[in-house]
């Protein structure tokens, strides 16, 4: 046996967000996994490293309890907390791999390449700014934290253990599809079968498995000019051919769609990024042409839940006579992004084909995260969550909207359904990223506009202003920095 470890051979961040107990579990299981914790040592008493660590004592006996339960710890009578004998040791090789490896040029043996996308920047500490003008984040202040962690507790239970053990191979959780087949699709006005929609990692996910299922070179897929940076590098892997129609003040005009198309790909509820909203004439006018020149429309229905001025327009899927509009949905958007999990609605034929392409790739999304989510739907949380959100986000636009018009600041087209953010055109001569980054240091953060146009179309002056993330509060002051800059 070795001597008794020291109580000051471990410690604690407390700048992490990681609990303490976390933390005290993470770095003796570390230690002993990397061999500086050998089979037989001594750790320090509860009272002793509690003390030295200045956290409680049941902090640390709860620690212990948990390595012991896993073996990487054993308690022994009268004598403490050891290293246990059947802890698990990485094995390290006797070579490193680095001391044989070859000078490769993996640029030559890279097939495609899949960098060099523009994508909106997101910062990671954007809660530590004053003045968060930013889109797609989830307000902690809104999310119900204890009733999901209750649905995740409740996932975990023996009664769901095969939802979150087992292997669906191509299935997904019969729950969730069940949910979003009865509840969430009817109030897009769509009907659909459990064999017609499938379980995404979130809408980027989606729209990657439709563009390799119905693009690929010597095919033209359409797409909107601004529009969502993600699916033009979903596009760029496929190989097709991208055409870009501007939008105007009712999103995509289809009478601009070239004749080439076969897949065409909009944002009809809320246009992204400039949030406006497609009419029924023009609806109607995308399906026709759709139908006339035998192309398939994808519909990426995201944030339609947050309509609070009036009701959504059904979707265009449920208008869909001919059977040409596949449909995306996302949980992430109106849960919390880090979630990743949305879904396909399409004829049964293209979601057997996007089933089996999903399998090769993934399988499936993992089961716990689809029960959880099926609990927090099926409780009613989100329902109640989006409510908490429609209140609170109609009352930040109308602050913002107040504020912008004593400023002489003005959204084009703002969206008259809701959403969570404006776009916005600076003055002749704006370069909008040049505008965020003088406004960073002044705990201002804003969009810049240009990832979301074409490589060849930029156009500097255009930005956005979220206020999903922002307090109403501090909407009118954060603003007036916006105009100085300006």
């Amino acid at each position: 046996m070795r001597t008794n470890l020291p109580e000051d051979a471990f410690f604690i961040d407390r700048t992490r967000p990681e609990g303490l107990q976390m933390q005290l579990r993470q770095a003796i299981a570390s230690s002993i996994l990397a061999g500086r914790l050998r089979i037989g040592d001594r750790m320090p008493s509860s009272r002793k490293l509690a003390t030295h660590l200045g956290i409680s004592r049941i902090t640390v006996t709860l620690a212990y309890q948990e390595l012991i339960a896993d073996a990487y710890l054993e308690s022994r009578d009268r004598s403490g907390y050891f290293v246990a004998e059947t802890a698990p040791v990485l094995q390290k090789p006797a070579t490193t791999a680095a001391d044989h490896q070859a000078e490769i040029d993996w640029s030559s043996r890279v097939v495609r390449s899949a960098r060099g996308a523009r994508y909106v920047e997101k910062t990671r500490d954007w809660r530590q700014f004053t003045y968060p003008f930013i889109y797609g984040q989830a307000d902690p202040e809104l999310f119900n934290h204890s009733a999901w962690r209750s649905c995740a507790h409740r996932a975990l239970g023996r009664r769901d253990f095969d939802a979150l053990a087992g292997d669906y191979v191509e299935e997904d959780d019969p729950e969730l599809i069940d949910f979003i087949a009865r509840q969430t699709l009817p109030r897009r006005g769509i009907a659909a079968q459990p064999e017609q929609i499938l379980i995404t990692l979130g809408a980027q996910n989606a729209l990657w498995l439709v563009s390799q299922l119905l693009l690929g070179p010597g095919r033209t897929a359409v797409i909107e000019n601004p529009g969502y940076p993600g699916l033009r590098d979903v596009l760029l892997q496929s190989g097709a051919a991208t055409q870009a129609v501007n939008v105007d003040k009712d999103g995509l005009p289809p009478e601009l769609i070239p004749d080439q198309a076969d897949v065409v790909f909009v944002t009809p509820s809320h246009q992204a990024p400039t949030t406006v909203t497609m009419p029924m004439d023009r609806r109607r006018a995308l399906l026709q042409r759709a139908e006339s020149d035998d192309f398939v429309v994808v519909e990426d229905d995201y944030d339609f839940e947050l309509s609070f001025l009036r009701p959504p327009h059904p979707a265009l899927r449920s208008i869909d006579a001919a059977g040409r509009v596949i449909y995306v949905g996302s949980f992430s958007k109106s849960l919390f992004p880090g979630l990743r999990l949305g879904y396909l609605v399409g004829p049964e034929p293209f979601i057997r084909e996007a089933r089996a392409l999903r399998t090769a790739m993934l399988r499936h999304p993992p089961g716990h995260v689809q029960r959880t989510t099926a609990y927090f739907l099926a409780l009613g949380h989100y329902d109640a969550l989006i409510r908490r959100m429609r209140d609170a986000f109609q009352l930040r636009r109308q602050v913002m909207l107040d504020a912008m018009a004593a400023l002489d600041l003005r959204p084009i087209h703002a969206s008259n359904f809701g959403g969570t953010s404006f776009w916005m055109e600076g003055p002749e001569g704006t370069d909008a990223a040049e505008l965020s980054a003088r406004l960073r240091p002044l705990s201002v953060l804003i969009e810049p506009g240009a990832p979301f146009f074409l490589d060849d179309q930029v156009d500097k002056r255009f930005f956005r202003l979220g206020y999903g993330s922002i307090p109403a509060a501090k909407i009118e002051a954060g603003l007036k920095l916006v105009k100085n800059c300006l």
